[in-house]
């Protein structure tokens, strides 16, 4: 899901400056030694005598748990189950406690079994994890056994000095070690990045692929984020770095893998599709393979060589269980896992060992719910509880206090309550013309990585506002920008919501108050946004008019496939994102007179 990445430079100074925390030096991108070659090797071997043809290994995977360690909140916390019957039932799903027990119990009897990921581990992460950079989350999944995983556009989110620190481990450059005498380890599985280069040397930043070995049975995994990463990431975090294609990538390394003797092929793709459906237990190959799957993994893996012997996607945070052909025509395994560690797929490759190749027509896969009554496991818990502790101080200040759930991410409107109040926040921050004289104020959709919601998180009551919460709505800490757009400039911007590389997949960008106009979704491209209704306190925008535009820095860099916002001029930079939202909710809102979700008038849509 893009989103507004950035460093959670707020959350750094409250820490630093609380704990007094020590600097270390630089860090080195090169992977720990013997990451190459390795299998955590759950359960143990057929015993001894004649070992059959076949051997079938387990392969669980799950993809874009952004920190997610404690179960999501709300809407956002609910996978969809498509009843016997046709009714679609809301599951309450995720958490690492949960997640943990799940890839557990699903190991046992299972000899040969590997875990894999498809990117966005960590980044846009709540609270709990942001805080400290991730290094919670990295802990988790040491624990969890990951064997491995593919970088995805959020592991850019900070650079990839910083990246290289999660793989190698090391303190924090600025902020030490958040734990006296500990030092951070670093990831004890290889983060694989096959399409990113250094732009000085031409060389992969990380490797581009792994093997796994167990008793003789080879499986080699590439690593690829999605080739528009640049599009979706802060200029700083993928600075001196270079996107490939994903298709061309995973060929190239497939044949080099072929070429050392390793015929069985994962491709870990941090791209993704939208099946039909959002049921994680939709059908999607009917009524023939993959028909029930559009987006650009449909065209990446019609692309891939016929070497590569399934797809484990991811970035959309869909659930999808579909066969694309390959080029060869054959059905291959296309499967992605929802988000937040919801879900886990669980994939049966038989190996034969006499061709060293995965038998094709025997690959069996499922999607399985990371349900919540089923038993924690005791370490999560403990990581969990010890991280909380150090969060607490700066997690459970009270920020302000709501009457009911305010929907952001859960929200599936092209306006969202949430979104309304955050842009309402912004523009009303930096409305005043010593703060740059905002007239209208733009929040990206993918921005918004959260709801409020009215239940108590922990003790500080129904419908109060933590900072943790607040910060796990708006992880980024993205700085705001005012900007002089012109009036054909701004309807330019709502017309790329919709055209461009925005066309298939529509990021309709929250507004604030007074600025209304129709999105017709019968029509195609920028004509969904009809022009002549696009007005700012009910005047038409006039389109050599100077206005004073409000938005955060990604957005204002042009990310997200809005070039229109990048042309700003007069630019003055603000408070942050988050700061603008607490100073919000702390004026609009009392125990007695919480905030109310605001309506949702300002675009008028016709389907």
């Amino acid at each position: 899901m893009s989103a507004t990445p950035q460093k959670n430079r707020a959350s750094r100074r409250v820490l630093a400056a609380a704990a007094g925390l020590a600097t270390v030096g630089a860090l080195v991108a090169a992977m720990p030694a013997g990451a190459h070659d390795r299998g955590h090797g759950h359960g143990g071997g057929h015993g001894h005598g004649h070992k059959p043809r076949t051997v079938d290994v387990q392969l669980l995977s799950f993809n874009d748990l952004h920190g997610n360690l404690e179960p999501p909140a709300g809407s956002a916390g609910n996978v969809s189950e498509t009843q016997p019957d046709g009714t679609v039932k809301a599951i309450p799903a995720g958490g690492v406690e949960y997640l943990a027990t799940s890839l557990r119990t699903a190991r046992k009897g299972n000899p040969y079994s590997v875990t894999a990921a498809g990117g966005d581990m960590v980044g846009a992460s709540p609270l709990l994890s942001g805080l400290f950079h991730d290094e919670p989350t990295i802990e988790a999944l040491n624990g969890l056994d990951l064997d491995v995983t593919a970088v995805g556009n959020h592991e850019f989110d900070e650079g990839a000095t910083e990246l290289a620190r999660l793989q190698n481990g090391g303190c924090h450059p600025v902020e030490g070690c958040y734990e006296k005498g500990k030092k951070f380890k670093g990831a004890d599985f290889p983060y694989l990045a096959a399409n990113v280069t250094k732009e000085k040397t031409g060389k992969p930043l990380l490797k581009p692929y792994t093997v796994w070995k167990k008793n003789g049975v080879k499986i080699g995994f590439i690593g690829v984020t999605l080739e528009g990463t640049p599009n979706i990431v802060t200029a700083n975090g993928v600075k001196g770095l270079k996107f490939h294609d994903e298709v061309e990538t995973i060929n190239k390394y497939a044949r080099e893998l072929d070429r050392k003797g390793v015929k069985s092929i994962v491709a870990l793709i941090h791209e993704g599709g939208a099946p039909a459906s959002t049921s994680y237990n939709y059908d999607c190959d009917s009524p023939g393979a993959g028909d029930g799957i559009s987006g650009p993994i449909v065209d990446i893996a019609k692309g891939i060589t016929p070497k590569v012997d399934a797809l484990v996607t991811g970035h959309t945070h869909q659930a999808y269980v579909c066969t694309v052909p390959d080029p060869s025509g054959k059905p291959r395994m296309v499967t992605s896992a929802s988000s937040f560690g919801k879900l886990y797929t669980d994939t049966t490759l038989t190996y034969d060992r006499r061709t060293k190749d995965i038998v094709r027509t025997s690959v069996k896969s499922a999607n399985h719910v990371v349900t919540r009554d089923q038993p924690k496991a005791p370490d999560m818990t403990r990581l969990i509880d010890r991280w909380n502790k150090l969060a607490a101080p700066i997690a459970n200040k009270p920020q302000g206090w709501i009457s009911a759930d305010i929907n952001g991410r859960g929200s599936t409107a092209p306006e969202k309550p949430l979104g309304n109040v955050i842009a309402d926040a912004q523009l009303e921050g930096l409305a005043p013309a010593d703060k740059g004289g905002a007239e209208v104020a733009f929040m990206n959709p993918g921005g918004i990585r959260a709801d409020l919601v009215h239940k108590a998180s922990g003790s500080e009551g129904d419908g109060v506002v933590t900072y943790g919460e607040a910060f796990t709505v708006q992880p980024f800490t993205n700085m705001m920008n005012v900007v002089d757009l012109t009036g054909a400039q701004l309807v330019s911007a709502l017309q790329q919501q919709v055209s461009g590389p925005n066309e298939a997949s529509p990021k309709i960008l929250q507004v604030s108050k007074g600025l209304t106009y129709t999105l017709d979704l019968t029509k195609s491209g920028a004509d969904r946004v009809v022009a002549g209704t696009i007005k700012l306190n009910g005047e038409a925008i006039d389109p050599a008019r100077t206005y004073r535009v409000a938005m955060n820095e990604f957005l204002a860099g042009g990310g997200d496939g809005f070039p229109a916002l990048g042309q700003g001029t007069n630019k003055l930079v603000g408070a942050s994102d988050l700061d603008l939202f607490n100073a919000y909710l702390a004026a609009h809102s009392t125990a007695a007179a919480p905030l109310a979700p605001p309506a949702t008038d300002r675009i008028t849509v016709i389907q």
